[in-house]
């Protein structure tokens, strides 16, 4: 008898002992089912780093060129001496990195311009579509982070009748047997809160590709307010040119008339004593009526560009004053223009351009993404009862979801090649939509130079000929006030006079907004 008790003793020990080895060796495999899980899942995460196509810069070699042209042998600096009695000395700095407001010294219309940047609609529009594009960037940010939604309260229930069709579910044969209430009865009563949350795992790069085409939208969001900016920096300074130059071709104008009133009494005088004709009074009154209409003219201009400079500034049509000496407009010192390839950085339309094709890069990386398996978490928590003394004890009323779903398409692949193809030839296009706007920029400064070249030797010309011309005009009414020369003589030097006149403030004008395009053109103004 007593070694039973024994040998039971020893068997409840083995026992013991072996209840004690099975969940060891159930936590083993689990913990190796868990890393065999998580070394697929890491390389999942290294593949999926070969998924799209990073971006890099294309290399168009000798497509593009190293320098400007402008049809002459000369070197990259833009020399304006002789037009200019500045004395800044700014030989080695870019042009296209000088503030706005060191290179536009005009004290009026720097005013103009500050006014401009504030009020004008189309760069308040371009900064909205650049809060725009943060925005979406923030979102595109986001989308790596879990979803969340709370449903804080849920009241449902449901009444049915005697033959309504669903009475054969176990659910109401549960609550009601083979004998259900003949009129409205409550089937189902469910008070519930719940949380859930879900979450995209980022496998082969989908989201990080979305939010790089996000962050190159925004950039170009940014590019394009300094493009307006620019452009309107530039149309500012042109048309405000514009106005000096009517003001002072008016000036020119009502100069002419009164010179021409003054021959037209000579004239008179002479008719009166029998020495010129009725045909000498009529031309020479014709020739005065002539300079008159060119006085409203250039006021008609004058009005139509001074509402077309109140709308750059963003405000209805008023009187603008402007105090400026057209001869006292000086042009810009030597500046250096810079290379072609400095026109990425420094052009807003050409950065522009390029974050489009990174863009497109993205989009290619996504087309490429979407065609993988994809893969999402998702978990919820709450409490549900069908009492509501019972509602808010979590231990009889709460419950916990998880689940996971890896999506792989299938008969879809097609499309989804296809979209991927697409993507590709979209990206193609991009590349050259970059390439012929780097092209088409650097033809713009080149233009600029040479424009400003010719315009220097045009307008050395017009100041030989206005020399002439004054001359000829002074000889012309010595010679008919002593009776050397006769009336048309004088109309002749009058009229060439007058053109050579407007003409170089003409010229002098284009060659002012001239510098300001090469400004434009080589990207300045945004700075």
């Amino acid at each position: 008898m007593p070694s039973k008790p024994k040998s039971t003793k020893k068997l409840k020990m083995k026992t013991s002992f072996l209840s004690t080895i099975k969940p060891n060796n159930k936590s083993k495999r689990s913990a190796g089912l868990v890393k065999s899980a998580l070394g697929i899942f890491a390389m999942i995460c290294v593949v999926s780093c070969k998924v799209g196509e990073e971006y890099t810069r294309p290399d168009f070699g000798d497509d593009v060129s190293s320098e400007f042209y402008t049809g002459e042998e000369e070197d990259e600096t833009l020399s304006v001496d002789s037009l200019n009695t500045n004395d800044v000395n700014n030989d080695t700095i870019p042009m296209s990195e000088i503030p706005w407001k060191d290179y536009i010294t005009d004290e009026t219309l720097q005013t103009l311009i500050d006014t401009a940047l504030v009020n004008n609609i189309d760069l308040q529009k371009a900064m909205k579509n650049m809060e725009i594009g943060m925005e979406e960037l923030a979102q595109s940010k986001a989308n790596f982070l879990p979803s969340i939604n709370a449903r804080p309260a849920d009241y449902r229930r449901e009444y049915y009748s005697e033959n309504y069709n669903n009475y054969g579910s176990n659910r109401a044969r549960r609550n009601h047997g083979e004998n259900p209430p003949t009129s409205f009865y409550t089937e189902r009563l469910e008070y519930s809160a719940a949380l859930q949350a879900n979450w995209e795992l980022d496998v082969w790069g989908k989201l990080r590709w979305q939010k790089e085409a996000a962050r190159a939208q925004f950039m170009k969001s940014k590019e394009f307010k300094k493009a307006v900016q620019t452009s309107l920096i530039s149309e500012v300074a042109a048309t405000y040119f514009n106005l000096v130059m009517l003001k002072s071709q008016i000036e020119v104008a009502e100069k002419n008339y009164a010179l021409s009133d003054s021959t037209l009494n000579i004239v008179q005088l002479q008719y009166d004593a029998g020495e010129s004709t009725s045909l000498a009074i009529q031309q020479t009154k014709s020739q005065k009526l002539k300079a008159k209409t060119l006085i409203p003219q250039l006021e008609r201009q004058y009005v139509i560009m001074e509402n077309k400079l109140n709308r750059l500034l963003g405000r209805s049509p008023r009187p603008i004053e402007i105090d400026t000496d057209f001869e006292q407009i000086e042009f810009q010192k030597r500046y250096t223009s810079g290379v072609p390839l400095e026109l990425i950085k420094n052009r807003p339309d050409v950065a522009m351009s390029e974050y489009e094709l990174i863009t497109a890069n993205a989009d290619a990386g996504v087309a490429n993404a979407l065609r993988y398996p994809s893969l999402s978490i998702g978990a919820s928590a709450g409490l549900n009862s069908f009492q509501l003394e019972e509602f808010l004890d979590p231990v009889s009323s709460g419950f916990a979801l998880l689940n996971g779903a890896i999506f792989q398409p299938i008969f879809n692949n097609r499309k989804l090649k296809t979209n991927y193809n697409i993507a590709l030839s979209q990206k193609e296009i991009a590349q050259l939509d970059f390439k012929d706007d780097l092209i088409t920029a650097i033809a713009d400064v080149s233009n600029s130079l040479a424009k400003m070249e010719k315009l220097k030797e045009e307008y050395a010309i017009a100041q030989e000929r206005i020399e002439v011309t004054q001359k000829g005009l002074k000889d012309a009414g010595m010679l008919f006030r002593g009776g050397y020369a006769n009336y048309l003589e004088v109309i002749t030097a009058q009229s060439d006079a007058l053109e050579s006149e407007l003409n170089l403030i003409n010229i002098k004008n284009q060659l002012l907004i001239a510098n300001v395009e090469l400004y434009r053109s080589l990207g300045g103004g945004w700075q």
